[in-house]
């Protein structure tokens, strides 16, 4: 398993006003999406998340969110040492994700960059 780099979650009440203070913090373009009610921009390293406190309290259990070279070999280390996959492989705009229960109890995403069918 090859880890390319983390993104720092965020969750605010007022995406857009979050979007311009870090488009301008990162000097990065948001890339936007929306999933189950919770409106996601990707701006830089951060991942900024604003939606109905019932998905977000789900989403916060979540501590970062990890870029890996491929899901399917990261599901099988995190298995191989003791953990559970809760959720995945699935399709997102940045790629395949698994959301991952560790050993400790420490919940992490993992997102590849493998291109979408």
């Amino acid at each position: 398993m090859e880890i390319l780099g983390t993104t720092l979650r965020i969750y605010v009440d007022d995406l857009d006003r979050a979007v311009v203070f870090y488009e301008r913090l990162t000097g990065a373009q948001a890339m936007r999406s929306e999933r189950g009610g919770v409106s996601v921009a990707a701006v830089g390293c951060f991942l900024l998340m604003s939606g109905p406190p019932a998905e977000i309290d789900v989403l916060r259990r979540v501590t970062a969110t990890i870029a890996v070279k491929d899901v399917a070999d990261t599901a099988a280390t995190v298995q191989q040492g003791g953990g559970q996959v809760l959720v995945g492989p699935v399709n997102s705009p940045a790629g395949r994700n698994i959301i991952a229960l560790h050993p400790d109890g420490a919940v992490f995403e993992y997102v590849d960059r493998q291109p979408q069918p």
